[in-house]
């Protein structure tokens, strides 16, 4: 149990760390997160995720979960756009990706940013 809290804390902080967000968006982010029960998990990928991004830079976000529809993501993205934040938010469900590319990018670089717990 200790090393799995560690692993968690480990990733938040990396988060943080490399991806130009605050604990506040990052937070924020995660409270869209929890109002959406059909999200089991998210990925940061892209440039915040390899550390190379740049001020103003999107956030990419690969949504992992049961029966996630089109209409669920448009939902997230409305609540995350509500954020005001001064970036733009690229979301995808990973299981309806057809880019093989995409997934092999998300699976190399991503960096979990979320985790649904029981």
């Amino acid at each position: 149990m200790r090393q799995k809290g560690l692993e968690i804390k480990e990733q938040y902080l990396k988060v943080n760390k490399d991806t130009g967000l605050t604990d506040a968006e990052v937070n924020a982010i995660n409270t869209v997160f929890k109002r959406h029960p059909k999200i089991g998990s998210a990925v940061l990928f892209g440039s915040r995720a390899k550390g190379n991004y740049k001020n103003g830079s999107d956030i990419d976000i690969a949504l992992k979960g049961k029966g996630l529809l089109l209409m669920d993501i448009l939902d997230i993205s409305i609540d995350l756009e509500d954020l005001m934040f001064p970036y733009k938010f690229d979301i995808v469900a990973y299981d309806r990706i057809d880019e093989k590319d995409l997934i092999e990018h998300i699976d190399r670089v991503g960096i979990r940013f979320y985790k649904r717990t029981a």
